[in-house]
This record gives structure tokens, sequence and C-alpha cells, in this order.
């Protein structure tokens, strides 16, 4: 359950909204911490949608710690589904992806380039190692006919944010708005299209401005 509150029902309410629209959806509730959880992911995707063209990467662990409070059991919590998990389900859709052509993998980070994040050791070491992920894979599954590209969509309201925050933030963003989950989406539709079939290997910081 999230801090700032989610409804129970919530995967099922969007999957719903979804097959109203028309949309084929399937949903599957998984710890990606497990060992073998990847597997369970794609096998239930291939049996119930056919071998995916597109992953998007968006799970992550992230627990505030700092050089002072760091721990084995904390960055291990983090490495599990920040690293191993993004890189095994990547490594497994590339295996199974055979068309030759359009394939799409999607990582999200949050900028740990792009300056420190010292109350979140754990969290921005791990999330960092992302962009090398996404680098390294381009280039070693390009022949595969698949992209991989990252995007970091700055702080983004998804329902965390406190109002002294928000005030603090918006300040900070040339447009005076925080930004919405439909900035990113519109950023990863594009990159899992047919138009960004020329992009793979990027990282893209999509953050309206923010001045950090």
């Amino acid at each position: 359950m999230m801090t700032w509150g989610v409804e129970d029902n919530e995967p099922l309410q969007l999957q719903k909204e979804l097959t109203n629209l028309g949309v084929r959806c399937e949903s599957l509730e998984l710890d990606l911490s497990e060992e073998y959880s990847y597997l369970k992911l794609m096998d239930m995707v291939e049996n119930k949608l056919g071998v995916p063209d597109i992953l998007v990467n968006n799970a992550c662990y992230s627990v505030n710690d700092n050089f002072e409070s760091i721990s084995t059991s904390s960055l291990d919590e983090h490495y599990k589904v920040n690293i191993r998990a993004t890189t095994l389900l990547s490594t497994e859709f590339v295996k199974r992806f055979t068309k030759g052509f359009g394939g799409r993998i999607i990582n999200l980070t949050s900028g740990q380039s792009l300056g420190p994040m010292p109350d979140e050791l754990s969290y921005a070491i791990t999330k960092g190692a992302i962009e090398t992920i996404t680098y390294t894979l381009s280039a070693a599954v390009v022949e595969k006919g698949i992209t991989v590209n990252a995007v970091n969509p700055g702080p983004t309201d998804t329902g965390w944010m406190t109002k002294d925050l928000e005030s603090e933030l918006i300040r900070r963003f040339p447009l005076n708005r925080i930004g919405q989950p439909e900035d990113v989406a519109r950023l990863i539709a594009f990159l899992a299209s047919d138009d960004a079939q020329w992009i793979t290997g990027q990282v893209i910081h999509s953050e309206g401005g923010f001045k950090r």
C-alpha cells in the first residue's frame, strides 16, 4: 500500500477502463524481487497475449537511506528490483523476440546522472545503473531489430506529492506547472512507435526545463 493512498482495486479499475476502450488487457500482481518473477511475467504475457513487441520497465524499489543508515538488506532490496529484475526482464524479452524488427525496450530512470541524491543512496546507485543498462543493451540487441531507450520524466505528480512539496517544486519549472503522467506517457508512446525506429541507446531527460 502506498503511503499516499491507493485503493485495492485500482489495477482492476485500470484494466476495465482499457478494456472499455477496446484494448486487449491482462493483469498480474507480482513481486519482482522474487528470483524467477521475470519468467512468470513473460510466460503469462506470452500465454495470454502472445510474444510481446514492447517492454516498459517502470517498477522500482525506493526507501530513503544515506551513508549513515545504508545497510546490506536495504541495498539488496533495491538491487533485486531496480537492477536484477530490469536486466532479466529485458534479456528474456530479447531472447523471445524473433520478429526481426519493431522491438522496443523503454526503461524509466530518475536523472541520477544529473545531480546527487544523498538521502536516497541505495535508490540513486541502483537506478543510476539503468542508464548503463540502456547504453550497453542497445548495442547488443540492435541486430535483432530492438531499440533500447530510457526516459527520465523528472518530478511527476502521480499522487505522491504533498501541497508543500508541489509549491516548492513548481517554482523550478519554467512552465509553472508540475509534470503530469500524461507528459511521460506521450514520450513513451512515441518511443514505442514506428516513428522512433532510428532512436536507440538514448537517455531522454523529459523534465519540462526543471532547474536543479
